[in-house]
């Protein structure tokens, strides 16, 4: 029989969930998602149900996964609604990656059966220039067709925080790309091969709902060195709004964050108009804002975020405050990840991570309030 996440308004648990095909998360984000589990059973009012074990399920659930959910899964689970999770369910998987933001090099180039191609004019100017494959004969031309208009970067579509990114400049590394490829991943997930930008902010733009709380909000992007030396996301710092996207609006934002603002929701809008089924309690989109080949300014979005991810421990924070203090209209918060070695995190911060991860060595992780320079009332 399937679980009632809703319950009907009794209370509930509220759990972890790590899908089979996401079962190899590093120790430093099964932390994390064991600490979000904890913040928003306390949100909630309901009870830490941990790990969520479908042989000890009983009651009322509430899920937080670690990925976006297909509609298979979400049915299977007993989830209706955006209400039933914390993060979003779409009807394929693929909806969920970096692939839709562009188009195939021809209508009837290699893509999943359920692949709409009316999702590029929906979306129109509110992506860069680019395409995604699910061959190497189409990567090839798409990648000659945008080295005619400058350099061009090739984007794994299930990479998260920027990594395994390349920047091509001529046509022998494409010719390299191309035949390092992975043909599995290539046909089974695809590629995203897209125009390369410079001198890049990226912004986050974002709404959460849980329960009777709803936020929305706009922040800036922090990159900090990995192990590597590459660099790559290092959090973000949010201005949070009670309410949703109207209410961000009506306050008084830049020019450039209202665009972004207005991209996130065309791309929002073009996912809801060819992708049916699509519903989300978490929505967060990246916008980059830089400088294209020819020095023309842009600001387009780069992903989608259906799921709890790097901002969420800021939302979180934002939501708990609006809890607290049903006078509080908007806050500033923000998530900080750190490599190596590194000060203690501040005072009335929430760790979620310190200490030494098997994957990517030391690394903190921590979210606050920023307390200055905020509207409260």
């Amino acid at each position: 029989m399937p679980f009632d996440p809703t319950g009907r308004g009794a209370r509930g648990a509220v759990v972890a969930l790590v899908p089979h095909a996401h079962t190899q998360a590093s120790e430093h984000e099964r932390c994390t998602l064991r600490l979000f589990v904890r913040r928003l059973a306390a949100l909630k009012g309901w009870d830490d149900g941990g790990a969520f074990d479908p042989a000890r399920a009983a009651g009322p659930l509430y899920f937080v996964p670690s990925c976006t959910l297909n509609r298979a899964e979400a049915d299977a689970l007993g989830i209706r609604g955006p209400d039933g999770l914390f993060g979003g369910v779409v009807p394929e998987s693929f909806v969920a990656t970096k692939a839709i933001s562009h188009p195939l090099v021809a209508p009837d180039a290699a893509a999943p059966a359920a692949w709409n191609n009316g999702f590029a004019e929906h979306v129109g100017d509110a992506v860069l220039e680019g395409h995604t494959v699910f061959s190497r004969e189409d990567a090839q031309v798409a990648g000659e067709r945008l080295l005619a208009r400058g350099p061009l970067r090739a984007k794994p579509v299930r990479a998260t925080g920027g990594r395994d990114q390349r920047v091509i400049r001529d046509a022998q590394a494409l010719r390299a790309l191309i035949e390092g490829l992975d043909l599995n991943e290539l046909r089974a997930h695809g590629l995203v091969l897209e125009e390369n930008m410079e001198d890049v902010t990226t912004f986050s733009v974002g709404l959460v709902q849980v329960d009777d709380l709803t936020a929305s909000y706009h922040g800036v992007q922090k990159l900090t060195p990995g192990h590597d030396g590459q660099q790559v996301f290092g959090g973000s710092d949010l201005t949070v709004a009670r309410g949703g996207f109207e209410a961000l609006l009506a306050t008084d934002l830049p020019r450039d964050v209202l665009r972004a603002v207005e991209q996130a929701r065309r791309y929002e809008e073009a996912v809801r108009a060819c992708y049916p089924g699509f519903y989300a309690s978490r929505r967060n989109y990246d916008i980059l804002v830089g400088r294209d080949a020819a020095g023309r300014r842009r600001s387009a979005v780069l992903e989608q975020s259906w799921r709890a991810g790097g901002a969420t421990g800021a939302e979180l924070a934002a939501l708990e405050l609006f809890r607290a203090d049903s006078r509080r209209e908007r806050v500033r918060t923000c998530t900080v990840e750190l490599f190596g070695d590194s000060p203690e995190p501040p005072e009335g911060a929430t760790v979620y991570f310190r200490g030494v991860d098997h994957e990517v060595g030391r690394l903190t992780k921590y979210a606050m309030v920023l307390e200055d320079d905020v509207d409260a009332r």
